[in-house]
């Protein structure tokens, strides 16, 4: 339960636009393609629409496309990456969220052309220039990747 003087935090969306306002990332490595729900502080929901028209889905495999695991995993740090801007207040500071650590990555279902990947991240620990995040990706409810990250927030190099 809150105290009533206690502000909670309002649930955000976010289209492309915003998301491109918070990430340095472009085609074809930006692998957002939008926020369903933000909580700063605590946790973001977002949306990839894996299409067959993804570059990487031209030798990964021919015959059976499948996302790359370490594709899922960038895009789960991405999604952590938004949430670390907002909650943080770095938009527009030219900071920039790098990987520090991946830990206990799991890679549970196969990630294919037409599926909307789902990616949830939370804060595990926050400080000013550290954060850990747990991140968990899926299609339909079907767990596809988890992980555990670090990730440094740092100048960009000059």
């Amino acid at each position: 339960m809150t105290d009533a003087a206690t502000p909670v935090a309002e649930p955000r969306t976010m289209d492309v636009a915003g998301i491109l306002a918070m990430l340095p990332h472009r085609y074809p490595m930006l692998l957002v393609d939008r926020v369903a729900e933000l909580v700063p502080d605590e946790r973001i929901t977002a949306i990839k629409a894996v299409s067959f028209n993804e570059s990487f889905f031209q030798g990964h495999f021919p015959g059976r496309p499948i996302m790359p695991g370490v594709l899922q995993i960038e895009a789960l740090a991405q999604a952590a990456g938004i949430l670390a801007v907002e909650t943080l207040g770095l938009a527009g500071s030219g900071k920039l969220v790098y990987f520090m650590a991946i830990d206990e990555a799991k890679f549970r279902a196969p990630v294919e052309p037409g599926c909307l990947l789902t990616l949830e991240a939370s804060f595990v620990q926050k400080r000013a220039r550290v954060c850990k995040f747990r991140g968990v990706a899926s299609v339909e409810g079907k767990v596809t990747c988890e992980v555990n990250f670090t990730a440094m927030i740092a100048d960009a190099p000059a």
